[in-house]
């Protein structure tokens, strides 16, 4: 535990110093995540990280989540060991959430999260995950939504006797602001658990967003820390 309150003081502090450093056309994104379960199919969850999607300005994303599980099934266990999100072991995973998004320079957001996501193995060790996720968003009085679907694929690599699990994702967003498909964001990384309870999750993201009248292109470094309880 003292090294999880280490890297965790470590961590906030790389994300106050990373709201004054990020450039206009790339973007590092730390993030903490920590996970409390309930029982054998519930969850909670609570999520702080620096965001920027869609083309908008770039800001804190804060609050808690409540996920919900079905049966896992045998094969997905044995395809997702080695991965502390126990999501993974699911069939179906089921996510309500609420997030508080300040920013020094535009209106605060207010989201609401509804999200569902089936989960794959398929040969190889291979493990397809399918995430819908759909927003509602209030500012400033304004209702707005979004959907999002984000298609990862993942498998568990040994080396000697450490696991490890590289992936890749696209997320392709709809908002209701642009009336059309805004934003394709590209993913590569790789899950590295720390011990019993820790897992980092490093990942380089691109971004080709197209809502408004100039395109606009953004590369990110993104530094997740996961906390499992």
């Amino acid at each position: 535990m003292r090294l999880c309150a280490r890297l965790m003081v470590v961590f906030i502090f790389l994300a106050l110093l990373s709201l004054q450093a990020g450039a206009q056309d790339f973007e590092f994104l730390p993030e903490i995540d920590i996970y409390a379960k309930l029982d054998s199919n519930v969850r909670l969850s609570f999520q702080a990280k620096r965001t920027k999607e869609n083309g908008e300005p770039t800001q804190a994303e804060i609050g808690p989540s409540i996920d919900f599980f079905v049966k896992p099934l045998v094969h997905l266990k044995k395809v997702s060991l080695y991965d502390l999100d126990e999501s993974k072991s699911r069939l179906v995973a089921f996510s309500f959430g609420y997030r508080y998004l300040p920013s020094p320079d535009a209106p605060a957001v207010n989201r609401f999260i509804f999200q569902a996501t089936p989960n794959l193995p398929v040969k190889g060790g291979f493990l397809f995950s399918d995430r819908n996720r759909g927003e509602l968003n209030l500012s400033s009085g304004d209702l707005t939504w979004r959907y999002r679907n984000e298609l990862t694929v993942q498998r568990t690599v040994v080396i000697h006797s450490y696991h490890l699990t590289p992936f890749g994702s696209v997320e392709v967003f709809y908002d209701s602001k642009y009336h059309k498909w805004s934003s394709t964001d590209l993913y590569a990384g790789a899950r590295f658990p720390i011990r019993k309870h820790t897992q980092i999750e490093p990942y380089y993201e691109h971004q080709n967003n197209t809502g408004k009248k100039k395109p606009q292109q953004i590369e990110c470094f993104g530094l997740i820390l996961s906390l499992h309880f």
